[in-house]
């Protein structure tokens, strides 16, 4: 019997998928779709600009990111975070300045991603993941409040309605994904019933006719560079970020892996088309790529299909889609925020049983994303925290403990544990440089690794230390890279002596 051939994300058989897959992969489409319009909608909003610009940023984007991506299923389109940065390029020097942003952005993207970028999310640790993921689902929440806030018993009603549909209907039948039922029924009942509640079409003006490409009118001068690089800079960073988490997630969620690198110059070739086709900066979204995932999708046709129904959604059948009640929408992205929501790492049981500098971590990760709204400042400080939990710790591992030779004269010192930059203060202090009657002393190093210049400099002052008290020092046991280290930069520290 052959053995299984095993594929990667982007393969052959990745891209052609069987027919329940591609009808799961369609119905989760349309469902993400109908999520994005009121999305982009609200984030153009918050960017300052015409609800077209974050709707057509949300088209381009998902079908370009559908074949130049690395991470199949996974939704990129106009988000908050973005927005927040652009905005006050847009409202201060108008919607070209923030198209000719968002092209740079894409650009500075591809050059990240050329230059290795994705290589550096193996240095967030998973309680900052953990945080990630579930200020995330904190802020879907929170995003949903303003369309609870002033209205009646009959909206709370549909909510309640629509939650019971996408959290009871899988358990009767998968065949269509639970919340494109639950939006078409509470259409359905809002105008049957003429209950008075706010719809999609209330959120803005949606486009009548799809997007062509054009040049941002800015004039092409380095005082145009210089004013767009910080934002292009920021939006770069940012969406990398968010994106390069948001595969990371989608990995573990669907025990798949993924093309990171080939993601983040995606990303950023997706970007630049984006700002051609008057649309502002994009990246992943969690909220969308989970109801995509939760709804059975997979592969590349559910992110391309979401763009094109999107479209369609928009130009030929916007009065439709205009009727949409946006608690059917509020339940669909409750719903997000529950699923998407790490409820085990919460869980008593396991505060108690792991490490409560991983709690500290994940706890401070969602402190910051929730109070500042950006999600790359929140996992910075997670990794920044994280880091130094790490290195108090190593640094407390550090130890020396010592024997007298029996024939007296020679005391040896057993160095343990790491030594770097945090341990060295304390490696120096614990070794008796007064000791009367000793001749020689040993420094073992066969329990230690010399990490940096501050433990080579440490070794050199307790050697130092010793010959003033004309104490005879031997250094043994250093491993093979802590050898090469000492000999190559104890020329180096004594010359600067």
């Amino acid at each position: 019997m052959a053995p299984p051939v095993k594929t990667r994300a982007g393969s052959l058989k990745s891209r052609i998928p069987g027919a329940a897959q591609l009808r799961a992969d369609v119905l989760a489409g349309l469902v993400v779709a109908l999520a994005l319009i009121p999305e982009a909608i609200a984030f153009s909003i918050i960017a300052g600009v015409d609800p077209r610009v974050g709707l057509y940023a949300s088209f381009v984007m998902a079908v370009a990111i559908s074949f130049l991506g690395g991470r199949p299923a996974m939704i990129s389109a106009a988000t908050g975070a973005m927005a927040l940065v652009a905005a006050p390029l847009s409202m201060e020097y108008g919607v070209d300045y923030l198209l000719a942003a968002t092209i740079l952005a894409g650009a500075i993207q591809i050059i990240l991603g050329l230059l290795g970028v994705a290589k550096l999310m193996r240095f967030v640790p998973p309680s900052v993941m953990t945080g990630f993921i579930n200020a995330l689902a904190i802020l879907i929440f929170l995003s949903q409040l303003p369309h609870l806030r002033g209205v009646g018993w009959p909206v709370y009603a549909m909510v309640a309605v629509g939650l019971a549909i996408i959290f009871g209907l899988p358990r009767l039948t998968t065949v269509v994904p639970a919340p494109l039922v639950a939006i078409v029924v509470l259409t359905a009942a809002a105008l049957a019933l003429g209950i008075p509640a706010s719809t999609v079409g209330d959120m803005g003006e949606l486009p009548d006719s799809v997007p062509f490409p054009f040049l941002p009118d800015v004039p092409l001068t380095l005082e145009t560079l210089t004013l767009i690089a910080p934002f292009s800079l920021t939006l770069a960073l940012v969406g990398l970020m968010e994106s390069l988490m948001t595969a990371k997630v989608v990995d573990e969620r669907t025990e798949t892996s993924s093309d990171h690198s080939r993601e983040a110059r995606g990303q950023g070739i997706a970007n630049v088309i984006v700002g051609f086709f008057g649309g502002m900066a994009g990246c992943a979204m969690i909220g969308q790529t989970m109801i995509n995932i939760s709804s059975g999708a997979r592969t590349r046709v559910s992110t391309f299909l979401a763009g094109v129904f999107l479209l369609i959604l928009c130009v030929v059948l916007g009065d439709l889609v205009g009727m949409i009640p946006m608690a059917a929408l509020v339940a669909v992205m409750v719903f997000v925020s529950v699923v998407t929501f790490d409820w085990h790492s919460v869980a008593p049981r396991t505060v108690r049983r792991l490490p409560w500098t991983e709690t500290l971590v994940m706890v401070t990760t969602v402190a910051v994303v929730v109070y500042t709204h950006n999600l790359a400042m929140g996992v910075i400080v997670g990794v920044v925290v994280s880091m130094v939990l790490f290195a108090q710790k190593a640094a407390t591992q550090a130890d020396v403990t010592s024997v007298l030779d029996p024939e007296g004269g020679t005391r040896v010192y057993s160095v343990h544990g790491e030594l770097f930059f945090a341990s060295t203060n304390q490696l120096v202090g614990r070794f008796d440089y007064a000791e009367k009657d000793l001749s020689k002393v040993v420094v073992d190093m066969s329990e230690a690794h010399v990490w940096d210049s501050s433990a080579v400099a440490a070794l050199d002052h307790v050697s130092e230390h010793f010959r003033k008290h004309g104490v005879e020092v031997e250094i043994t046991g250093l491993n093979g890279p802590s050898r090469q280290l000492h000999k190559e930069l104890t020329g180096t520290l004594a010359g600067g002596h």
